[in-house]
């Protein structure tokens, strides 16, 4: 967590320093030289004319809150200021639900403008915290990424898939999981790297996705007593490990992002599959927070970070899967429309979450 705080406090440094370089014009010019300048300056006239403005011509602040690893934030608040040279941006990077509980401590007084990730079921958990805005992107857009109010909008799908160790279950004979019940064959036993819920985001959804996908909000129960039972008491207790022993063959198979599944895309050993009785894609989100005193730059942040040219920079170089419909997928990823997914009630994951978690914690008492 420091190292994160460290790189967004570089952030802000060069936030800062951008928005105060920029030397003025010479005292003289010559006749050429005014003859450019009067060129170049037509077309922003023409901008201005047709109630645009250019970038340049966008100045102020806008204090984004990110739960974003510190390297793909850090890479699209560049960009950002590449583009908006004009706007300062600060960052204040933390977990999510810690900036969720100050973006709620803070109402009254709103200090942040922009959540930048996040779960959107943990954003829908705060939505009355946050203020709908219809994003300049949003045709390309589903409706199943985005809030029916426009109080949060998907920027980047997270699949759960199912990640294996493919070595250890060819020389056990085994079969390769495909789906979250043959996470329960006795085959299985003491070999899945899970996660606690009440530590984990990811694992939270994990959790839910399982519940909705084998017989919903009472009956799912039922499939989760029998996965826990498979678990044999071994709970790993950080959602970033799950992926990281199953590759060091600690563990057979891990339930994973699918962000972290494609780290491995070129690793022969493992793999890992999308299960085919049903899956989550619940989208790290991007909200306008209510109240917020840099709307103008709030909202162009929010175009921003859901552009065709911030998608595509954080696809190709951080393995995040834009939720763009006019964009390809990464390599060694599914297409969404290709995945077997879930009706997963982001009201009821948000509303529920306490009652959820207790109830996973009687099960492992029992």
């Amino acid at each position: 967590m420091k190292k994160r705080f460290l790189a967004a406090s570089l952030v802000a440094v060069m936030a800062l320093s951008l928005a105060a370089c920029g030397g003025g014009k010479p005292a003289e010019t010559t006749a050429a030289e005014a003859s450019a300048e009067k060129k170049e300056e037509e077309p922003k006239q023409e901008e201005a004319a047709s109630g645009e403005k250019a970038p340049e011509d966008y100045k102020g602040t806008v204090v984004v809150y990110s739960p974003h690893d510190a390297d793909p934030l850090n890479a699209g608040v560049n960009l950002f200021m590449e583009t908006y040279p004009n706007v300062k941006v600060e960052v204040v990077a933390a977990g999510t639900g810690e900036l969720c509980n100050r973006i709620a401590a803070e109402s009254a007084n709103p200090i942040a403008d922009v959540l930048w990730g996040g779960g959107a079921d943990s954003l829908a958990a705060f939505k009355e915290h946050f203020a709908p805005y219809v994003c300049a992107n949003d045709e390309f857009i589903g409706a199943a990424y985005k809030d029916p109010d426009g109080l949060w909008i998907g920027e980047s799908p997270l699949p759960m898939v199912l990640f294996y160790n493919k070595d250890l279950i060819e020389k056990d004979g085994m079969a390769i999981p495909e789906t979250w019940e043959d996470l329960t064959k006795p085959e299985y036993k003491g070999k899945i790297a899970y996660c606690l819920p009440s530590k984990s985001g990811s694992a939270y959804t994990q959790l839910c996705t399982m519940i909705l996908g084998h017989g919903g909000k009472e009956d799912g129960w039922d499939f989760i007593k029998k996965l826990y039972d498979n678990l044999d008491g071994k709970i790993v207790d950080s959602s970033g490990k799950c992926h990281k022993m199953v590759a060091d063959g600690e563990f057979y198979v891990g339930l994973t992002l699918e962000k972290s599944a494609v780290q491995y895309k070129h690793d022969a050993s493992v793999g890992f599959i999308y299960p085919k009785d049903g899956t989550s894609a619940v989208p790290d989100g991007v909200a306008l927070v209510k109240g917020c005193p840099n709307e103008e730059n709030a909202k162009l942040f929010i175009d921003f970070v859901t552009s065709k040219e911030c998608q595509t920079e954080q696809s190709q170089n951080w393995g995040r899967r834009p939720v763009r419909s006019d964009m390809e997928v990464g390599e060694g990823m599914a297409k969404l429309e290709d995945i077997v997914l879930v009706d997963y009630d982001f009201d009821w994951v948000a509303n529920e979450k306490e009652t959820i978690i207790e109830h996973f914690n009687d099960i492992m008492v029992d």
